[in-house]
């Protein structure tokens, strides 16, 4: 009898895609379901992005490899054209191109710790980074916060007490995925000082980094003082171009070692993707101007869905101030349960919404059980009906807790 291996049988599914073909299977009978389960935004990429694919794609004669570290234009227009812009001094050998900010940050977590070493996380975290630590032998140490603190990082007891010879780096997404935890200058430069004392790497997944929604710029990893050869980037044009399709990150750090170990993984999987590097370039030239209006509508959106999340009875949703995700307390027996009703038996008026069970951004047993991820990635309009819709659920909803 063929059996598939014990890794695969175990491997946790994905919490944000895995009712997905609940939602196809709604879809296919003809009912509306408004995603808000994941962060796939309906913003309009950039118009230079097409500008450059089509200029670029009417000289192919084939679609060829590229070096593995990807297209020196590439490297070289994102140190000078994006990361100089934002303050931060890197050279394009100290940036190395991606399939994606996943593959940044799996690879950054294989590089600095061996199977059975531990990474330090701040809970929640992203889903991904429970996915890869199964698959590489790592154990992952929670540093736990609370929904009703808005996720605040607590002192570095909290980390100190998380501490073993086997301790091998911390991994933080800033600003964070799934609350929209944005982490102040001062919680980076506690986060680096700790570091640096006990010679840990720290792996900082920025891909969020445009989405800041405070007076305060974001405060990148790259920028804390005498932390330079500790610290790994994780970057992306997914989300700050609306170009998730492509799958182009990089990855920065200034410690050689790290960029040299980089690389060869890099040649392993030969290249990066041709044309999503080709739109990448594009979009190095989009003006300020599109930033400043995706900031505003997201705030905007931001706002309807928390004032409505938090005018529902028995639901309460902190202010988030990165990313464009907000975690909700629901009063539901379980966030999962519920999700599955929401697609398969749910209706208002043939329509539904979909929703991230959160969970699975969590380790702590019994965590998020009630929790759900909320993606505003759709116009006030939608999000708006969206909201009545949630609302309308959760009154009608078998499991109710409140």
């Amino acid at each position: 009898m063929l059996q598939i291996s014990e890794k695969a049988t175990d491997m946790p599914a994905s919490a944000i895609r895995k009712l997905v073909p609940l939602s196809d299977a709604a879809e296919a009978e003809g009912v509306k379901v408004y995603h808000l389960n994941v962060g796939a935004p309906d913003i309009q990429s950039p118009d230079c992005v097409f500008d450059a694919l089509r200029a670029r794609c009417d000289q192919l004669k084939n679609i060829s490899y590229t070096n593995s570290a990807g297209l020196m234009d590439l490297r070289r227009g994102m140190a000078e054209k994006y990361y100089k812009s934002i303050g931060l001094d890197v050279s394009p050998d100290e940036l190395l191109i991606t399939e994606g900010g996943s593959e940044s940050f799996s690879v950054a977590m294989q590089i600095v710790a061996n199977p059975g070493d531990e990474i330090i996380v701040v809970e929640p975290f992203y889903t991904n980074y429970k996915t890869f630590a199964y698959l590489y032998g790592i154990t992952l140490k929670v540093v736990q916060t609370n929904i009703r603190d808005s996720f605040a990082v607590p002192s570095m007891d909290a980390f100190e007490k998380l501490v073993t010879p086997w301790t091998k780096a911390v991994l933080i997404s800033n600003p964070c995925n799934p609350s929209g935890k944005l982490f102040t200058k001062t919680e980076m430069l506690q986060i680096g000082a700790f570091c640096k004392k006990h010679d840990l790497f720290l792996i900082s997944d920025e891909v969020y980094r445009e989405f800041c929604y405070t007076s305060e710029p974001h405060f990148s990893a790259l920028s804390i003082p005498d932390c330079e050869q500790n610290v790994i980037l994780a970057d992306s044009v997914s989300k700050r171009y609306n170009l998730c399709g492509t799958r182009i990150g990089c990855m920065v750090s200034r410690n050689k070692h790290v960029m040299a170990a980089m690389l060869k993984f890099a040649q392993s999987r030969l290249c990066p993707p041709l044309l999503g590097q080709y739109a990448a370039l594009g979009a190095l030239d989009t003006p300020q101007s599109y930033f400043d209006e995706v900031r505003k509508e997201y705030i905007q959106r931001r706002n309807c869905v928390v004032a409505a999340l938090n005018q529902m009875p028995g639901v309460f949703s902190p202010m988030p101030y990165g990313a464009f995700y907000t975690v909700a307390q629901l009063p539901v027996d379980d966030a999962e349960r519920f999700a599955k009703w929401l697609l398969t038996t749910f209706r208002a008026d043939g329509e539904t919404v979909m929703i991230t069970p959160a969970s699975g951004f969590f380790l702590t047993t019994g965590v998020g059980r009630n929790y759900a991820r909320i993606a505003y990635v759709l116009e006030v309009p939608a999000l708006e009906r969206a909201m009545a819709i949630l609302a309308r659920a959760l009154q009608e909803y078998p499991g109710r807790t409140l």
